[in-house]
């Protein structure tokens, strides 16, 4: 007679993953913009996609001449005054540094001017920080 085995057969718990992936460093990042007018009339304040192609190639071109003005902008997103745009990772350092040294368009004696409002890796922040000066500003 065979004697019966004295521990039982071991589980293999095994997990199986079918796939993982860490972003560290993503290819592009994305910047907050919004629109200062000395206009009185918010009408004249609104961007529109060429509106804000124009000032953005005007600001790269003033700071780092046509190597600036080819630096691809992919436009996203333009609400009234805000917009966000998205740029090359290593790019956002040019690209914020030509929209804040703009001195901004004059257009009939109103000044119009580009302001960045944030910055960063990912789109999700950014977008979340709308209205966030009515918590925290004065």
């Amino acid at each position: 007679m065979a004697e019966a085995p004295s521990q039982p057969p071991s589980k293999t718990t095994k997990s199986h993953i079918l796939h993982t992936s860490t972003l560290r460093r993503p290819s592009f990042a994305y910047l907050h913009l919004t629109l200062i007018s000395s206009s009185p009339t918010p009408t004249t304040t609104e961007l529109d996609n060429l509106q804000l192609r124009s000032y953005l190639t005007a600001a790269l071109r003033q700071f780092l001449g046509d190597t600036g003005a080819g630096i691809p902008v992919d436009i996203l997103k333009v609400q009234r005054h805000e917009c966000w745009i998205r740029v090359p990772r290593d790019d956002l350092g040019a690209v914020s540094g030509a929209i804040t040294a703009f001195p901004g368009v004059s257009k009939g004696g109103d000044l119009a001017l580009l302001r960045v409002k944030g910055a960063g890796d990912w789109l999700g922040p950014l977008v979340g920080r709308t209205g966030e000066e009515r918590i925290w500003g004065p």
